[in-house]
C-alpha cells in the first residue's frame, strides 16, 4: 500500500468555497478562464491559469508562473483561503442529492508511483508535465487533486462513507452546474483518523483515473529537491482523492476531424466497407456519446457522423493481448481509419483531429459536422473500469482521450502546501 497521510489543507472559508471553485486548469481556455475571473475575482482560476490575467505573454512564460504566486498569496491575505491548524483527512462527496459518491482526500508519498503501487494508463506529455513542474515550485504547493481509484469487494468504500460527520456541516458545498452538487468535510479527530488510515490499509494497488501530469510534476518536485538537499515531508508527498472502482464513472472520448484526407465522403465511406460492417443508423437525438448497438464481447463497435447521417461501424474483435489486455474500439479506430484512411499517425499533437468527452449530447458532434469545421465524427463507447485496470497491471498504455471519468473534481476547494 503506497503512504497515505493527513495534511494541512489551505481551503476557502465555508461561505467563499462557491466563489473560488473553479473547474480543473486543462479543460477551459485562457479566454473562457478570463471571462470567469471578470465575473468572479475569486476564482481559483486566478491560480491554476494565472496566464488568462496576462493576455498576449506565452502561457509557459516565467511572468505567468510568478504570477499564479502572487495571485495565491492575495487569496490567503485577503482571508479567502485558510491554513487548517491540524494535519486532516476529507471526504470529497459529489452526488445529486439522493445518490453521493465519496473519496477520501489524503497526500500520498511520491515513491508509490516509482514502485508500481500507484498504476498510469496513460503518457503524459513532456511540455504539460513541465507546466505543472513548474506552477508546483512556483507557488510552492499542489494546487489540484489527482483522481485514484482502487479496487473494492463493497466494504472499503461503504465503510469510507461511514465516516461521514453526522454533527458537523461540511467545510465546503458547491454546485457543479450539471444538477450535481460537491462537498467538503474535515477528519480532524484523531481516532478517526486513525480508523480511516486503517479502513485503505489492505488496498494494494491504487489506480490514475485523472491527473497524470499533476502526479507526475509532483514526482519531479519531490526528486528534484531531494536532489538538492531539500527533499522529505510535505515535498515528498502529492495530493489525492481515492475512490473505490464502483464509484467512478467512465464516459467515451469522441474524435473529430476536420477532412477527410482528399477522399469523397462516398469513396471514404468505400475504404470503410473493406475493413468494417457498415451499416446506416437512426438518428442519435439527445443521447450521451454512446452506441446504440450495445457491443458485447468480442466485438468492436462505434457511430460515425457524416454528410449529414449516423452509421455504425462493427467488426470481430481480436483475442486478448498476454497479460489479458483487451484490444480497445479507440485502438481499433486509430489503427484501421484515423491513421491508414484519413493519415492521423500520432493522435497527441495533430492539428486536424480535435476530441469532445464526458456525457456531452451527440448532437454536439452533428452540429460541429454540419457547421463545416468537421468533416466527420466519431463516438465511442465508454472503456470498462475493469479494462482500464487489466491495461495499468500490464503495464499498458491507453491511446489518449480515451476515457472521461467522473466525478469531475473541482480545484480550489484543498490546496496541499508544501511547507
Amino acid at each position: 500500500m503506497a503512504e497515505v497521510h493527513p495534511f494541512r489543507a489551505l481551503r476557502p472559508t465555508p461561505a467563499l468555497a462557491p466563489e473560488v471553485a473553479s473547474v480543473p486548469y486543462d479543460v477551459i481556455s485562457a479566454a473562457e478562464a478570463a471571462e470567469c475571473i471578470r465575473r468572479n475575482p475569486s476564482s481559483f482560476l486566478r491560480v491554476s491559469r494565472a496566464d488568462a490575467e496576462l493576455p498576449g505573454t506565452p502561457p509557459h512564460d516565467e511572468a505567468v508562473y510568478r504570477r499564479a504566486r502572487e495571485n495565491l498569496i492575495s487569496l490567503v491575505r485577503d482571508g479567502i483561503l485558510v491554513r487548517d491548524e491540524e494535519p486532516s483527512l476529507y471526504l470529497y462527496q459529489a452526488g445529486d442529492g439522493t445518490r453521493w459518491v465519496t473519496g477520501l482526500v489524503c497526500t500520498i508519498g511520491v515513491d508509490g508511483s516509482l514502485d508500481g503501487t500507484i498504476r498510469s494508463h496513460e503518457l503524459t506529455r513532456r511540455d504539460k508535465e513541465e507546466d505543472r513542474t513548474r506552477h508546483i515550485e512556483a507557488v510552492n504547493a499542489q494546487t489540484g487533486l489527482v483522481f485514484l481509484f482502487y479496487r473494492d469487494d463493497g466494504r472499503i468504500g461503504r465503510d469510507i462513507g461511514d465516516l461521514v460527520p453526522g454533527r458537523e456541516d461540511p467545510v465546503a458545498v458547491v454546485g457543479a452546474g450539471n444538477g450535481m452538487i460537491h462537498r467538503i468535510y474535515r477528519i480532524r479527530d484523531p481516532e478517526a483518523i486513525a480508523r480511516a488510515l486503517r479502513l485503505v490499509q489492505p488496498i494494494g494497488r491504487l489506480y490514475i483515473a485523472d491527473g497524470h501530469h499533476r502526479a507526475a510534476a509532483a514526482r519531479n518536485v519531490a526528486l528534484a529537491r531531494r536532489r538538492g538537499g531539500k527533499g522529505g515531508g510535505e515535498a515528498d508527498r502529492f495530493m489525492a482523492v481515492l475512490f473505490p472502482h464502483d464509484q467512478v464513472e467512465i464516459h467515451g472520448y469522441s474524435r473529430l476531424v476536420t477532412d477527410l484526407a482528399g477522399l469523397s465522403p462516398g469513396a471514404f465511406l468505400g475504404k470503410l466497407g473493406e475493413r468494417f460492417q457498415v451499416c446506416r443508423s437512426t438518428p442519435a437525438g439527445k443521447a450521451e456519446f454512446r452506441t446504440t448497438g450495445g457491443a458485447g464481447p468480442g466485438l468492436h463497435l462505434f457511430r460515425m457522423f457524416l454528410g449529414g447521417a449516423w452509421y455504425e461501424l462493427s467488426r470481430p474483435g481480436e483475442p486478448a493481448l498476454p497479460g489479458g489486455v483487451p484490444v480497445l474500439d479507440v485502438q481499433v479506430l486509430q489503427d484501421e481509419i484515423l491513421g491508414p484512411l484519413l493519415g492521423i499517425r500520432d493522435p497527441r499533437d495533430n492539428p486536424r483531429l480535435q476530441f469532445l468527452g464526458g456525457s456531452r449530447p451527440v448532437t454536439d458532434l452533428e452540429d460541429l459536422v454540419e457547421s463545416g469545421e468537421y468533416a466527420v465524427a466519431f463516438s465511442l463507447q465508454p472503456v470498462g473500469i475493469g479494462e482500464v485496470m487489466a491495461i495499468a497491471d500490464a503495464g499498458g498504455i491507453m491511446p489518449p482521450k480515451s476515457t472521461w471519468f467522473e466525478p469531475k473534481l473541482k480545484s480550489g476547494l484543498l490546496v496541499h502546501p508544501l511547507d
